[in-house]
């Protein structure tokens, strides 16, 4: 006993994982009792399916891993409902378990592993095809096994929770929450792995700069939600024209940026930034309703630039951007006065 007790601190100590923990006590479980199979099974009430999720087996009886059956048909539940956790012939206490008269169990040990709230999680069992009587203290050592399993179980469901709290709370520190689209953050991240990339690929990076002209009059005229509700169908028109490659992000109250991957340095960069410009321009042309009424957005200023990424760093290329869009601004602006 001194020998298993040294083995369990070991296993409890070292276990990274549930199977790291389970698989050391299903030996334990199997030095303990003479059983031929001691196996850990999972329980999902409602789907009414019970799997054998790791299971040690050293004699004649098998039992296989990832084995589903009908929850109630087992061993297990008839185990639970009548409070027996042992029993030396399976067949006189439930001869009506298909699958135990399957697998040909004769000897039967079992405890339910649950949750600190009382959440039935599974089982873990020992079984045997021969007649066994249990050593004295076996009940209280299966308990403990069970116990120690269901713990390491809600470790595990608590750091998956924390994992994903925090995988959300990263998403939303990156995201822009009216549109959905990146934000500054996220498009300086991407745009420092664009740079990298291109450069080693000896490409340039094309940037945009978009400008949604006259949106503080909207906003003040037909309201912030009619704002808003231009804002979202910008960015999704906008998103739908981009190639594989391509981010956009919204970086201010009425401003985007999308960049992408642009030409080789043997074609032209200023074509290649024309057409980039052109073709997210023609998507912020558009209509939108408020409050049953269609309003036409004439589109939005947008300059759009192709960098050499070996020559100049983000905040010098955002700024290039930003000033051709001033210009296209301007010009628009000379122009409607005309």
């Amino acid at each position: 006993m001194d020998t298993m007790l040294l083995a369990l601190s070991d296993t409890v100590t070292e276990a990274h994982d549930l199977e790291s923990l389970t698989r050391p006590l299903l030996e334990m479980l199997e030095t303990l009792t003479g059983l031929e199979s001691t196996y850990l099974t999972v329980i999902d009430l409602p789907r009414g399916q019970q799997e054998i999720l790791f299971a040690r087996n050293a004699d004649a009886l098998t039992i296989p891993e990832g084995l589903s059956v009908d929850w109630n048909d087992t061993l297990c539940k008839r185990a639970l409902d009548e409070g027996r956790m042992y029993t030396g012939n399976v067949a006189d206490c439930w001869g009506d378990s298909d699958a135990a008269r399957a697998l040909g169990i004769r000897t039967y040990l079992s405890t339910p592993v649950r949750m600190r709230s009382g959440e039935l999680y599974g089982t873990l069992c020992a079984a045997s095809a021969a007649p066994k009587t249990l050593n004295a203290g076996t009940d209280r050592v299966l308990t403990l096994f069970a116990r120690l399993i269901a713990e390491h179980v809600e470790r595990e469901q608590l750091l998956q929770q924390l994992q994903r709290a925090n995988r959300e709370l990263s998403l939303q520190a990156l995201t822009d929450p009216l549109t959905g689209l990146p934000n500054r953050r996220a498009l300086m991240q991407e745009l420092g792995r664009l740079f990298s990339l291109s450069s080693r690929a000896a490409h340039r990076v094309l940037i945009a700069y978009i400008d949604l002209d006259g949106f503080k009059h909207i906003n003040d005229t037909l309201g912030h939600d009619a704002g808003d509700l231009l804002l979202q169908t910008i960015a999704r028109r906008v998103s739908s024209v981009l190639r594989a490659g391509d981010f956009l992000a919204r970086v201010g109250g009425d401003e985007f940026v999308a960049i992408g991957m642009g030409p080789t340095d043997d074609t032209l960069p200023a074509h290649a930034a024309e057409m980039f410009q052109q073709r997210l321009f023609a998507q912020t042309v558009t209509y939108f309703d408020t409050d049953g009424s269609e309003q036409r957005y004439p589109g939005a200023s947008v300059g759009a630039v192709a960098v050499d990424p070996a020559g100049i760093d983000v905040h010098q290329a955002l700024q290039q951007a930003d000033a051709v869009m001033y210009a296209v601004k301007a010009q628009r602006r000379a122009a409607r006065r005309a």
